[in-house]
């Protein structure tokens, strides 16, 4: 049987123990900024390199396409006690002169980031970065230094998944493809490496238009048909039917998919897509 003297020492020292741990445990305390963003692709950025010292608010929900989704009261409540609005400054960004208006913050500085072309491509991500970096050290100057050295190491990690990822294309030899894409996703694999004959709109209405493409596809032995998920799933599931090709369907914003709400997860998921569909 225990002694009660012996039992409560034990009890002390398990307070002690606990005491001792709370104080270690470390405690976030550094002072954030609010920053909102348009789309995931420029909160993905902002939050690698801001780190610490911002809070992320998105705007346009990643599945979504940016000219088409619905602004809600908590946005506009964001918005109101933000100091950075960071856009990417897509032409479907119409709604931003009127949200501005109504979350009434005097203290708010707008940026457009005016990066153009697709930010899934790695250079053009890159130069994504610096944008989002100029505009933290506009709104935060004192910890300018922080924000560049993020930078510098996300986009040496841009640059190292950059010749990855064209490693695995060249030895799937992609330049034998050839593929029928969304617009939206036909610069990007391009730049994978992909031969693109031909390309379709959000959605195909014009038989006419769909007919023509099916027939290149057919011409050109065709063997994979990519829509764009922040469009429509099925755009070109009837050409991609007619021809006998795959079709699959990729992101341009990191988060569209389940575990992708970096850009690097995003781009890899795409890769493995494109991978997976000309093995």
């Amino acid at each position: 049987m225990f002694k009660k003297g012996f039992f409560i020492s034990i009890v002390l020292s398990l307070v002690m123990t606990l005491v001792l741990l709370a104080g270690c445990t470390q405690v976030d305390d550094t002072p954030k900024f609010k920053v909102m963003t348009g789309t995931s692709l420029v909160s993905a950025i902002v939050e690698r390199v801001g780190g610490s010292r911002v809070e992320v608010f998105n705007l346009v929900p990643p599945s979504q396409h940016p000219g088409n989704f619905d602004v809600k009261p908590a946005d506009i409540l964001n918005l109101s006690t933000a100091k950075l609005f960071l856009l990417q400054g897509l032409p479907g960004e119409t709604y931003v002169d009127q949200l501005i208006a109504s979350a009434n913050n005097p203290n708010l500085k707008v940026v457009k980031a005016g990066v153009p072309g697709n930010w899934m491509i790695p250079t053009i991500q890159s130069s994504a970065v610096d944008k989002v970096l100029t505009a933290l050290m506009e709104v935060d100057p004192d910890n300018a230094q922080d924000y560049q050295a993020a930078a510098v190491k996300y986009k040496q990690t841009i640059a190292d998944k950059d010749a990855e990822i064209r490693a695995k294309l060249v030895k799937a030899n992609v330049v034998s493809v050839n593929v029928i894409a969304s617009t939206r996703q036909a610069d990007f694999l391009t730049w994978a490496g992909f031969n693109v004959v031909g390309t379709f709109d959000d959605a195909i209405s014009l038989t006419k238009v769909e007919q023509d493409l099916v027939d290149k596809g057919k011409a050109n032995s065709v063997t994979l048909v990519v829509n764009n998920l922040q469009d429509s799933e099925d755009a070109g599931k009837g050409i991609a039917a007619s021809i006998g090709a795959k079709n699959i369907n990729l992101s341009n914003f990191p988060g569209g998919f389940s575990n992708t709400e970096t850009w690097i997860k995003a781009i890899d998921y795409n890769i493995n897509l494109l991978l997976n569909a000309i093995k």
